[in-house]
């Protein structure tokens, strides 16, 4: 299997095994959108990581594969490009991305469909398909403007350019930079805190910032209101006030 999920502690790892480079070529695509499914509807799994392995996350996309198809092939199969990555985008658990190596092209994008990411000191991250006369396929032009803003993220796929860490992380790219050896091990550990936490408020607060985003903020606040008022439904709510009460903050236990 290309992609693998692996289940511990309520954490779902989302492994990317297709060496050398984990290109994305359909098969892959197609196997990372049924793993983030599976992840959305299994209960054990509280939060997720996407993770490439030691040496690279994900180079991009299979070029071979794509050198192959033609404009009708490209028309039948981008919408599924997407579905793939937005399944991961719309996993309504913490997600977080533990980049090492390579994250170019659709590595790159799907390293945007996170909540958080964590790279290696020695990652280099990038949108190159200009290089290759296309633009970015898998949600780049989308997503990576709402991350680091509009005219960042047109130097990056303007350009093709690839960024170190150092630059990522100083753009907002990246949220954390950490040595090679410890970004799975670091970002294992973010997913694991928050699968503790109170799972249907996890998934409202992803919600509604998530929503919010997209939408004017009169609609974005509604969104808002309608979950913070539905939580007060809910067990984990009343767990988390009756602990505060009695015990101080910080000190419920969601599990």
């Amino acid at each position: 299997m290309t992609v693998t999920l692996e289940v511990a502690e309520g954490v779902g790892t989302l492994r990317l095994d297709r060496p050398p480079m984990n290109a994305l070529d359909v098969a892959t695509q197609d196997r990372l959108k049924e793993l983030a499914e599976e992840a959305t509807r299994r209960e054990d799994v509280r939060a997720v990581v996407i993770y490439g392995g030691e040496r690279v996350f994900a180079a991009g996309a299979d070029i071979k594969e794509m050198q192959n198809m033609d404009h009708t092939a490209m028309v039948l199969r981008a919408r599924a490009l997407q579905d793939s990555f937005t399944a991961v985008a719309r996993i309504p658990k913490p997600v977080v991305a533990a980049v090492t190596g390579y994250a170019l092209g659709g590595g790159c994008e799907l390293a945007l469909c996170a909540d958080y990411r964590i790279a290696a000191e020695n990652a280099k991250l990038g949108q190159p398909e200009i290089l290759l006369g296309l633009i970015p396929g898998a949600g780049g032009t989308q997503r990576l403007p709402r991350l680091v803003g509009p005219s960042k993220a047109k130097d990056l796929i303007f350009t093709g350019r690839m960024v170190k860490a150092d630059e990522a992380l100083a753009i907002g790219l990246v949220d954390r930079v950490v040595p090679a050896a410890e970004v799975y091990e670091q970002a294992h550990a973010w997913a694991a805190r928050l699968a503790q936490g109170p799972a249907l408020a996890l998934r409202a607060a992803k919600e509604a910032v998530d929503a919010g985003l997209e939408t004017d903020i009169d609609t974005g606040l509604t969104v808002e209101r309608n979950w913070f008022a539905g939580l007060f439904a809910t067990e984990d709510r009343e767990r988390g006030m009756r602990s505060f009460v009695e015990e101080g903050p910080g000190k419920a236990k969601f599990l």
